[in-house]
């Protein structure tokens, strides 16, 4: 005769992960297509932006989401430049990469930016862009959703 023994109810754990982002990002305002946007900022910061195959996002039971993305790597910086809205239909409220900061169309994370790449000065020449209507640099150890800007 098996052996009974008495119920006791699993222990459940969650993971919490706190992520240090290392990298600058600035949300842009700007009604353009993510291809000419790459290309005027390829010009203006003399940058070589490369599209990339899209960013997916599986939200387990809730579905899928579908961002552009481009590149730009040399060995001493990295920019990416993001569609903030997905490009593929979704039945979400927020089919968004970043939903804190919807109201931005595209975000650009540069890692390791200096001079003209960096800070304020970035900030002004990014203004300066007749595609962009807004730019505003964030903190993203601040966003609830950073988590989906590490790559």
């Amino acid at each position: 005769m098996p052996l009974a023994l008495p119920y006791s109810p699993m222990k459940t754990f969650t993971l919490d992960v706190d992520y240090d982002c290392d990298f600058d990002l600035f949300g842009l305002v700007s009604s353009t297509r993510d291809y000419n946007l790459a290309w005027a900022l390829n010009r203006a910061l003399r940058l070589r932006l490369v599209k990339q195959p899209e960013l997916l996002l599986d939200l387990l039971n809730r579905g899928r989401l579908v961002f552009s993305h481009y590149l730009h790597a040399t060995e001493s910086i990295t920019l990416r430049l993001f569609r903030n809205r997905s490009i593929a239909p979704s039945a979400l409220k927020k089919p968004f990469l970043a939903p804190d900061i919807k109201e931005y169309d595209y975000l650009l994370a540069i890692t390791n930016g200096s001079g003209p790449l960096a800070g304020e000065a970035l900030l002004q020449q990014l203004a300066a862009l007749p595609q962009v209507q807004y730019v505003c640099q964030f903190d993203p150890n601040t966003l609830k959703y950073k988590e989906n800007l590490i790559l």
